[in-house]
């Protein structure tokens, strides 16, 4: 599938350099003691961008009994340095590894998993490399930049038989309630659901700031396009309108890819479309109001932004039977995260597999495009292309800096 990511550091670390870090008394800790089980029995993590979200994906795996946390890596030293102390202070030890970059926390064969909350432009190329590297991964949403990474994430995924787990807890923590009078039958046969959310990211203008000696500036834009240091442009707040890299087209899509895993996520979710891609996207602008329809191959419409509709609002026909159906949840315990760590034990797919995960993103990115060219389009999903529309196909993917290629 084109040309695969290669990354110029290779090799593990040597077995014998492991060795010499074992430690010559084993524990009570090691052994296990009350509810915690022993070393043997608990999956060993590390996390890759330890910022906002990445800080409390850190928190809820170490508070895991079953989790034995080891390693984080962020570009920034601050972050790294702080993270390192939760974890040592937690564990009451100094044995936490901090890196600047993630191939050498990859390189490392005792990790079992990690979990990434970089930038959204870091995403595809850490996970995919992750998996190579025989590491199961939590990625946090949104899971793909552009639509070309999803099919590379998900053969990767099954390639080297990973467990991948997208981040977006809201799609049934949030919307449980929509997705139990949908599943249940209460509604009829679904019709249509709504999905409010937005805006798209813009281009960045930011001028120049002298860089700090706490980031590194390079690896953090990574494979995005070169751009002058600014405060704002790689600030990680959650804010999609400006001030934050989630504004900013090159590291993100706006309120539409970082809300819209959320949202469209819990919306295919409830209307049962969630294993598939819609086939057509219908671009509507009505008096200046812009909104999409999206049509799903069983007849299904999800719109995006529809005038005088709320988000999540669903259209059924309560006049027709429609036979109930149990509704898909976590397993293990401890939410979206003790799911994923249930399925590094099991195997089993999580509740967001990566294919799902990204069919979400596929809905996310479909309107982006459509909003960019101002009007409809057709997607052939067993292609992962456009219906005779080479315009179109130009915005699956963009380039990317060397050697930072996928």
């Amino acid at each position: 599938m084109s040309r695969t990511f290669r990354t110029s550091r290779r090799g593990f670390l040597k077995t014998t350099g492991a060795a010499l870090a074992l430690p010559y008394i084993i524990t009570s800790s090691a052994l296990g003691e009350g509810e915690r089980p022993p070393a043997s029995e608990r999956i060993v993590m590390g996390g890759i961008g330890i910022g906002n979200m990445g800080r409390a994906d850190l928190g809820a795996f170490l508070r895991r009994p079953d989790v034995q946390y080891v390693a984080c890596c962020d570009v920034r030293k601050s972050a790294r340095e702080q993270a390192k102390a939760t974890v040592d202070n937690h564990y009451q030890n100094n044995d936490c590894k901090a890196y600047n970059d993630f191939r050498d926390l990859l390189a490392r064969t005792d990790i079992d998993a990690v979990h990434v909350a970089t930038p959204d432009h870091w995403h595809a190329i850490m996970v995919i490399e992750a998996c190579r590297s025989g590491k199961d991964v939590y990625c946090q949403k949104p899971e793909t930049l552009t639509l070309r990474e999803g099919p590379l994430m998900i053969e990767a995924a099954r390639r080297y038989g990973r467990v991948v787990s997208g981040g977006s807890q809201r799609v049934l923590e949030d919307y449980r309630e929509v997705v139990n009078k949908c599943w249940s039958g209460e509604l009829g046969r679904i019709k249509w659901i709504n999905v409010n959310v937005g805006p798209l990211s813009q281009p960045c203008y930011l001028p120049p700031e002298e860089v700090p000696d706490d980031i590194d500036w390079d690896m953090w834009l990574g494979p995005a396009p070169w751009a002058p240091y600014n405060k704002a442009r790689c600030d990680g707040n959650f804010s999609t309108s400006g001030g934050s890299w989630r504004s900013y087209i090159d590291y993100s899509g706006g309120g539409m890819t970082d809300w819209g895993a959320h949202h469209f996520g819990g919306a295919t979710f409830a209307v049962d479309v969630r294993e598939l891609q819609p086939q057509e996207v219908i671009y509507h602008n009505e008096g200046g109001r812009e909104f999409l329809e999206y049509r799903y191959p069983n007849g299904i419409v999800l719109y995006h932004n529809r005038p005088n509709t709320g988000n999540l609002q669903v259209e059924g026909t309560p006049g027709e039977t429609r036979e109930p159906k149990p509704v898909p949840g976590y397993k293990g315990t401890g939410g979206i995260y003790g799911d994923f760590i249930e399925c590094v034990k099991t195997r089993e797919k999580p509740f967001r597999d990566i294919e799902l995960a990204v069919n979400t993103m596929v809905v996310c990115h479909l309107g982006i495009i459509a909003y960019t060219l101002k009007r409809s389009l057709k997607w052939d999903a067993a292609k992962q292309q456009f219906v005779n529309d080479p315009e179109a196909d130009r915005l699956r993917d963009r380039a990317r800096r060397e050697p930072w290629v996928l």
